[in-house]
Order: structure tokens, then sequence, then C-alpha cells
């Protein structure tokens, strides 16, 4: 199954209403939605975005200098 992209453009970061950017694995494949925002990364299972702050994995702090 694809994740259609005019769906990724619809959906917002549940928790800030804010963008999410599709992020994608080595064979460019769909792997999750992440929110710079919130530092929030949602899993897209089977071709669905899994859009629930409680299955959100926390995404690494950018390093302070």
């Amino acid at each position: 199954m694809t994740l259609d992209h005019r769906l990724i453009e619809l959906l917002v970061c549940p928790v800030c209403k804010g963008p999410l950017e599709l992020q994608r694995d080595a064979q460019m494949r769909p792997t999750e939605l992440t929110c710079a925002a919130d530092r929030l990364a949602f899993p897209i299972v089977d071709g669905v975005p899994v859009m629930l702050e409680h299955e959100a994995r926390p995404l690494e702090a950018p390093p302070t200098p």
C-alpha cells in the first residue's frame, strides 16, 4: 500500500496542529511523519499514519553549541 502524497499535505500534528515532514528509509519507503515543533515522530504502519500522541516517539534534541 502506498501513501497518497495529497493526504500528507492535509495532515497536521495532532499536538500543535503544525506541519509534518515525511521521512523515508533507505529504500525510499515512507516510515514516519515528524513534527519539528514538538520533536515527535508519528509512525506509518502498513501505509497508514498513526496520528496518536501516545504512539509517537520523541526525536533527539538538536546538539547545543
